[in-house]
């Protein structure tokens, strides 16, 4: 079946998720130094299965560090998680969702390196081609902040929506424009979606569900652009607290998943060969960070 991509350039958001843990985690043995030995670092990720884990797991290893990956099946625990000590670090988000959770939280997580940042895509089961969207159909999208503005910058940008404000990252679905929109707009849990998908015209599924749904990352009608400059607050990042930003360790298994090809094979295998791998500086992300955090906070 013949899928027309359209490209759109919009802001980008990962990831990535948000429902209940479903791993038991422990915090993690004295990771203070760089020398390995006996550590273990629990790590936080919605998607354990993802193969880019388990490379990175007997990557880690040959480092003489134990890893042990904790399984979350949505996006709203592993920050509290790693909040409350229960985790050394999540990997699972982007900057934006990261700057959300800390002013609402008063946390102080850090981002201490990239990983990668993906388009996000709309998928259909019922059209082919974004043209092909009936007026007044329905479209969905997450229901988390950080994702809804974003796929509603996709979704404009697809000549489906207008937004009052001309999109940003904080536009939501009292933003649109509904007399001069050419469809409506519902929001869901991000994980409910890919079951919710032969109920709409469309529907902004993020990639760890879009195999959910039984597509492919080829299926998607339209997507944002990945390559976009104005991208970085949509970089997906390892997350800690603010005292380890500088544990060697930690940075170590940073430079692993950068660097490692399995590793890295692992990561475009689970995205559809869709993920832009980054090795954007730290000093950059943590920038980032305290700007769109700014930005919430103003707009709170």
């Amino acid at each position: 079946m013949s899928r027309r991509h359209t490209s759109v350039i919009a802001a980008i958001a990962a990831i990535p998720l948000f429902v209940a843990l479903t791993g038991c985690a422990t915090a993690g043995a004295d990771t203070g130094g760089s020398d390995g030995g006996d550590e273990t670092v629990t790590i936080g990720v919605v998607g354990k299965g993802d193969p880019q884990w388990s490379a990175f797991v007997d990557a880690a290893a040959e480092e003489s560090i134990d890893v042990e990956i904790i399984d979350f099946g949505s996006y709203e625990q592993p920050n509290p998680a790693l909040t409350e000590g229960e985790l050394d670090l999540n990997q699972f988000q982007h900057i934006v969702y990261l700057a959300q959770y800390n002013e609402a939280s008063g946390q102080d997580l850090t981002p201490i390196g990239s990983t990668a940042i993906y388009p996000l895509g709309l998928y259909s089961q019922k059209y082919d081609d974004v043209d092909d969207i009936p007026a007044g159909e329905t479209i969905a999208v997450p229901d988390d902040a950080s994702n809804q503005a974003r796929a509603l910058l996709v979704l404009q940008s697809a000549g489906l929506i207008e937004l009052t404000s001309g999109g940003t990252i904080f536009s939501d679905l009292s933003d649109i424009d509904e007399s001069a929109s050419k469809v409506t707009v519902t929001a869901l849990e991000a994980a409910l979606i890919p079951t919710s998908l032969p109920d709409v015209a469309a529907a902004i599924i993020n990639n760890d569900f879009v195999e959910d749904a039984g597509l492919s990352f080829e299926d998607a009608i339209a997507q944002d652009d990945p390559s976009d400059p104005n991208a970085l607050p949509y970089v997906n990042v390892f997350a800690a607290r603010a005292d380890d930003a500088d544990n060697e360790t930690y940075a170590k298994l940073v430079e692993i998943f950068q660097t490692d090809e399995k590793v890295q094979a692992g990561l475009l295998e689970s995205s559809g060969n869709t993920a832009v791998a980054l090795q954007t500086p730290v000093d950059d992300l943590v920038e980032s960070l305290a700007t769109v955090q700014e930005d919430v906070a103003a707009n709170g």
